[in-house]
């Protein structure tokens, strides 16, 4: 009998060197390597600040997570993709997986370097001059991947390039988001590293994320899916270009938090409205269609929230917190990223395109760390460590047990047993 092609031939051994046989391959273990170490590092901190243990930090916590979880594994998850999909898109010859290995390694040395530096000890001075080396490796690496990609948007005669010209786009942001950072924290100007990352969250990360679904949406099904004029691009580009220069200008007066309020609330309604109309018009049974259409459900919410949070701050109460920054970052973000990231790994590793159970349980697992943190940032402060601890835990928990899971896949033969 035949071995099924979900589970793949018997006997077969992982191999590294097969992560250099396909761009996905590299691009997505080293994502999901840096993903499951920064998600456990953050769960340990949070334990040991829990149980009352002072661990030597360089930069504040605060600062050092929305770096790393920001700007971190998406750039190399978006290499995965952009030198699997692109060619395509683009209709050129793929560059072979090698080509990508020093860029690559550049940031995973980069933000282990990065890491040691946030707990180099009581000398502050060594650990600024530290972490801005490894964040000028992060910045060198993710250029030279974004050079690569632009080399493919130069060398293309295809007509239709819209969405690899605006994902290239949203790539130039992100590294010039990354030389900002590393500059900042060389010049002892760490303050301005959060507005950084955020900002990165919509005009990088966002952006591309968003981009990349309108593009794709054909091919999770056209009949269960809006057609791609209910997602115009123009608007998603409005939409999260101002939310990246909010978060970075950061602007306080209560007049244009009252206006940024407003937009927020009514892309928020119109984002619901959207998912409403997959939820009444549309078959959603599939598992895949539900991780993407509660992902945009996380993201209306995170837009409605956070104009509710400016609406209270400017009318002198207290705000949400980080609630809303974590329902756009862990609901949407990472609903998304589950959804995309299987799709792609299960398709190109010659098995059937389908959240099967493993990736189905890790998904509402998810859900439940995301709904713990935001009760963490709307409880009060004494009695929000616990619920801290428990989402850091579960995000830990999701992000190892997804690694794992694919991470044997990228390094094992297509099951089908065609040629990657």
């Amino acid at each position: 009998m035949a071995p099924r092609p979900e589970l793949g031939k018997p006997g077969e051994r992982w191999q590294a060197a097969r992560l250099l046989s396909a761009p996905h391959r590299l691009g997505f273990a080293a994502a999901a390597l840096l993903l499951a170490g920064s998600a456990l590092w953050w769960a340990l901190a949070m334990l040991a600040r829990l149980q009352g243990h002072v661990l030597p930090w360089n930069l504040t916590p605060a600062t050092a997570h929305g770096l790393l979880m920001s700007l971190g594994f998406m750039p190399l998850f978006f290499a995965g993709f952009l030198f699997t999909a692109g060619p395509r898109w683009l209709a050129c010859t793929p560059l072979p997986a090698a080509a990508l290995l020093s860029p690559v390694l550049a940031q995973l040395c980069g933000w282990l370097l990065f890491l040691l530096a946030i707990h180099a000890g009581p000398d502050p001075v060594l650990g600024r001059v530290l972490g801005s080396f490894g964040l000028v490796a992060v910045a060198w690496g993710w250029s030279g991947l974004l050079w690569r990609f632009a080399g493919l948007l130069r060398a293309s005669r295809e007509t239709d390039r819209l969405h690899a010209q605006i994902v290239c786009g949203a790539g130039i942001l992100g590294a010039v988001l990354l030389w900002a950072a590393a500059l900042a924290l060389a010049s002892g100007e760490a303050g301005r590293l959060l507005a950084l990352s955020r900002a990165s969250l919509w005009g990088f990360s966002g952006l591309t994320f968003i981009t990349v679904l309108h593009r794709m949406l054909p091919f999770f099904g056209s009949a269960a899916l809006p057609k791609a004029e209910a997602w115009p691009l123009r608007g998603w580009l409005l939409l999260f270009g101002l939310q990246s220069g909010w978060a970075l200008l950061a602007p306080r007066s209560n007049g244009l938090l009252w206006l940024h309020a407003g937009i927020e609330a009514a892309a928020g309604l119109a984002v619901l409205a959207l998912a409403l109309q997959w939820a009444r018009h549309q078959s959603l049974r599939p598992r895949l269609l539900t991780m993407l259409h509660l992902g945009l459900v996380w993201l209306g919410l995170a837009l409605l929230l956070d104009g509710l949070s400016e609406g209270l701050s400017a009318g002198g109460m207290q705000s949400l917190g980080l609630a809303p920054l974590h329902a756009y970052t862990m609901g949407f973000l990472g609903s998304i990223l589950l959804a995309m990231v299987g799709r792609v790994s299960s398709g190109h590793s010659g098995r059937r395109v389908v959240a099967d159970d493993t990736l189905w349980r890790l998904f509402w697992l998810l859900q439940l760390a995301v709904l713990l943190r935001l009760a963490a940032a709307l409880v009060a402060a004494a009695r929000a460590a616990p619920l801290l601890s428990a989402a850091a835990l579960l995000w830990g928990a999701v992000c190892l047990g997804w690694t794992l899971r694919y991470g044997r896949w990228w390094g094992l033969p297509r099951a089908d047993g065609r040629p990657d």
